[in-house]
């Protein structure tokens, strides 16, 4: 299971090597906890530890999958832990049988040994005391909760850096518009004019495109096709350099037509997309230390890279899209590529070991394969700051402006945020959550309304929060619905993966998902 050849193409064995080193803390094993655990363990995560002090109720195995009605009595991490440890063999389960809050008491450093930490339904005054320990210490937190029909998430993580963000829209580097001087002659050997017919047909659409481009320029000033209407007029140009048959006819060359279709492509211009340039200029990049990260030091040797070797431009890539063209001409065009990438990647591991010896690193401390893998990446890395939990809690720091803004629609997911936060105001005070019993849904629906009030009213907010939504919360009473918490429970697995193999991009800060209308939202709070 550990070895999925799925996952691979994913994230690749680099990517399965850092989850089967992770060691995964969660907090309570509620329906929500336990979800999390399930899709981290079938992927293969080296180990997981359970903090939980509660005992299993009837109301636990009713909405949780891995607690059966002989676990009720016994203690909720050991028992989850055995039965999530059976879903794959590679990975080793430890539970400890103690409530958070005694942990942070007696052992806060307990929290600091792990991968990523993730917690669900917790007290607010715990979390935000847990919160504290793990920011001041750099270890990513993941805080997910069901309650009714709502699930909600928020990362909290100092600086999360990524290498490979797989786009979805990435361009291809081909350097058309300035040509390396390796590629340069290697176009040189091509003359499509004097050409056998079968050569001509199976000649890669690159070389085609850039014979035409070099024609096109010398007949404009050395100027590229830019607007809709010169991209156009070069597209013609190509078609005219179609074969054609002894009627006049043009022949059917598929190589011409994928270079006609791939002319915005090709064209498109070498530059360093500005979200890149934001790291290269940050100033973790510019002032490195001894404690700088492998991520920040990359960084610094593609910035000297750039400046001298590079003159402007990133490392090339190295890759080229499949095409049209015979095994030979293809390999021979891909291979100038590659070794450019890898010429331009050896640049920056010179760059790199000067950088390591500068502050104090031993040289090998970053190997090749990261520096390859950087380089081939470097045109979309990514770095996501969250606010601590305790900037979002601050009556100074809370986003207030933003939430007012977001209110503006009544029923903006932002409404069900406020909410959470007035059942925490009403758990505090009364020492449950609202409407756990029916009987007392009637009585709790004004206390919540004059806790949310509360809330309102200490953080200078005149909003207005329809009854409706006090009404529905006190009819959760708490619950945690299985259907949401399978639901959350996926998409939090996903971002923990994210965090822990450092690939794709985790969102910024907080998720809200409404299971009544299928919508969710992202806000930076």
């Amino acid at each position: 299971m550990a070895n999925d050849s799925n996952q691979s193409m994913l994230w690749g064995d680099h990517g399965q090597e850092a989850l089967e080193s992770a060691h995964v803390c969660l907090i309570n094993a509620t329906a929500t906890g336990t979800e999390i655990l399930k899709n981290l363990v079938l992927p293969g995560i080296g180990s997981f530890t359970i903090v939980d002090g509660n005992v299993v109720t009837g109301e636990d195995v009713g909405n949780n999958f891995f607690l059966t009605r002989e676990s009720i009595g016994k203690n909720r991490a050991q028992t989850s832990m055995e039965l999530l440890q059976e879903l794959n063999d590679d990975v080793t389960g430890n539970f400890v049988p103690e409530s958070p809050e005694q942990l942070l008491e007696k052992d806060p450093s307990f929290f600091c040994k792990f991968t990523i930490v993730i917690t669900t339904q917790l007290p607010e005054s715990t979390l935000l005391r847990l919160a504290e320990t793990l920011w001041d210490s750099n270890i990513p937190l993941l805080v997910c909760r069901t309650y009714g029909f709502v699930g909600y998430m928020r990362i909290v993580v100092k600086e999360h850096t990524v290498i490979e963000s797989h786009p979805d829209n990435a361009l291809e580097d081909l350097r058309l518009g300035q040509p390396f001087p390796e590629l340069r002659e290697h176009l040189q050997s091509y003359d499509l004019d004097h050409m056998e017919r079968k050569d001509h047909s199976h000649t890669p659409w690159i070389i085609v495109v850039a014979k035409f481009l070099d024609k096109w320029r010398s007949e404009n000033g050395g100027q590229m096709p830019k607007s809709y209407k010169e991209k156009e007029s070069f597209r013609d140009l190509i078609r005219q350099g179609i074969l054609k048959n002894e009627n006049g006819v043009p022949e059917d060359e598929e190589n011409f037509e994928e270079a006609i279709k791939n002319v915005n492509t090709a064209l498109n211009i070498t530059k360093v997309p500005s979200s890149v340039e934001e790291i290269l200029n940050d100033d973790r990049c510019t002032n490195l230390t001894h404690q700088s990260t492998s991520f920040w030091i990359l960084a610094r040797a593609v910035k000297e890279f750039m400046t001298v070797e590079g003159k402007g431009n990133l490392p090339l890539r190295g890759t080229i899209p499949d095409m049209i063209a015979d095994s030979d001409k293809f390999i021979k065009l891909q291979n100038i590529y590659r070794e450019k990438a890898k010429k331009d990647a050896s640049a920056v591991e010179s760059c790199v070991s000067k950088l390591l010896q500068s502050v104090g690193r031993p040289p090998e401390s970053i190997s090749e394969r990261e520096i390859r893998l950087f380089c081939r990446n470097c045109a979309f890395l990514r770095v996501v700051r969250c606010r601590s939990l305790e900037e979002e809690y601050g009556l100074d720091t809370a986003k207030k402006d933003d939430i007012v803004s977001l209110m503006e629609n009544q029923d903006n997911e932002i409404v069900l945020y406020l909410m959470l936060r007035a059942v925490d105001r009403f758990q505090k005070q009364l020492g449950r959550y609202p409407g756990i019993y029916n009987y007392q849904i009637e009585g709790d629906i004004g206390k919540l309304k004059s806790c949310l009030n509360g809330l309102l009213q200490e953080y200078g907010l005149s909003l207005t929060v329809k009854d409706e939504y006090i009404q529905e919360f006190c009819r959760y009473g708490a619950a945690e619905p299985h259907t949401v918490a399978s639901f959350l429970g996926g998409a939090a697995a996903q971002e923990a993966i994210k965090i822990i193999t450092k690939q794709f991009v985790i969102f910024n800060n907080t998720f809200i998902y409404n299971a009544m209308l299928q919508t969710s939202a992202t806000f930076q709070l």
